[in-house]
């Protein structure tokens, strides 16, 4: 396993991270206890999560994840040997969480005290604001909307109330997730000048069907620190060709829930295609080629892979061992030129 320090803190993660927002839904509390296992004896020390997983988001779900990594935290006994990121909910229409979710102080106190009680800890690693309190572009959503009032919750705010859990010992550094150039640039603005927490990473969508990460937000981790922890590394597991030509395989997660769609656009699936027949012209497994680019990217500090059983799991981890050539490189790039950001 490879293994990052995150800058400006003191976190060391696996290059590898387990992502967990099956728990509960298509993964049992006893499979969630197998992947955990089996990722922590394979050198995985990082674990992401949310308060509103599993996803697809429900009532009768919502938390299950948390619950299942805290009860096996209890049961292993190996809470000081992980590194926990977990995150609190922007605002959106989901009461079941809390009847007016968004970024201000007190829905940040609640949404952690609840997150530190299913996950049977006294603190998180990394606490992240899942999306941003603002109108603007994120979950595949292109073209700013230029919306006509300002936000009552303001960035200000949100990183006193962050800088509040840190003193309380709640939590030790604070990240984003779904945010933008200006989001990041802003926030780190404002904890420089108020002398307030400053975030360490950001949580985005990076794949071969969607770089924008590189376009605005590679520049920012370069100069400022901010590493990306690359979530959909494959793309809802389209990279891995296994939707190709219409094709649902039974308890795929784009075919039991319809919801996923951003992977499936005329050209995303063009591109897609290509991706897989340039990684089989190379002799090798299209998803596994499509994590190796993810993992060599030099602004990724970590690649948020799921899964729903084990033997995807150990292949997603193999993928570290993958060497991209030059060659190949060239020919997902001359692919990249083609079929530009097919998903965002």
């Amino acid at each position: 396993m490879q293994y990052n320090k995150l800058p400006h803190s003191t976190l060391e993660v696996s290059k590898i991270c387990l992502g967990t927002m099956t728990f509960g839904e298509q993964n049992t509390e006893q499979d969630a206890f197998s992947q955990l296992d089996y990722a922590v004896e394979r050198g995985v020390n990082f674990i992401d999560t949310a308060e509103m997983y599993p996803v697809p988001p429900k009532a009768n779900t919502q938390g299950l994840t948390e619950q299942y990594i805290g009860n096996w935290l209890a049961n292993s006994g190996k809470r000081e040997k992980v590194v926990i990121a977990t995150k609190v909910a922007g605002p959106r229409n989901i009461p079941h969480i809390r009847d007016n979710t968004c970024l201000d102080r007190r829905n940040i106190h609640l949404a952690i005290d609840e997150s530190l009680k299913r996950l049977q800890t006294d603190y998180v690693d990394l606490y992240q604001l899942h999306w941003p309190q603002r109108q603007t572009n994120c979950f595949g959503q292109l073209n700013y909307p230029y919306p006509d009032e300002q936000e009552e919750v303001t960035l200000i705010e949100t990183l006193e109330a962050l800088a509040e859990l840190i003193k309380a010992g709640k939590v030790r550094y604070i990240g984003v997730s779904n945010e933008t150039p200006w989001g990041v640039m802003t926030l780190l603005r404002l904890a420089e000048k108020h002398e307030l927490p400053r975030i360490v990473s950001i949580q985005n969508p990076y794949n071969l069907l969607n770089r924008s990460f590189e376009i605005g937000l590679s520049e920012i981790s370069h100069y400022e620190g901010v590493q990306l922890l690359a979530y959909s590394p494959l793309a809802f597991g389209c990279l891995s060709g296994k939707y190709l030509n219409g094709a649902r395989p039974e308890g795929a997660r784009c075919s039991l829930f319809e919801r996923f769609v951003r992977y499936f656009t005329p050209q995303g699936k063009q591109a897609t295609q290509a991706y897989v027949d340039l990684a089989m012209q190379h002799g090798l497994d299209p998803a596994q080629m499509a994590l190796a680019f993810v993992n060599q990217r030099p602004f990724v500090a970590s690649n948020i892979v799921g899964a729903t059983n084990l033997e995807q799991l150990k292949s997603n981890i193999d993928s570290l061992d993958v060497v991209l050539t030059d060659e190949l490189l060239q020919g997902i790039q001359e692919i990249g030129t083609t079929y530009s950001n097919p998903c965002p």
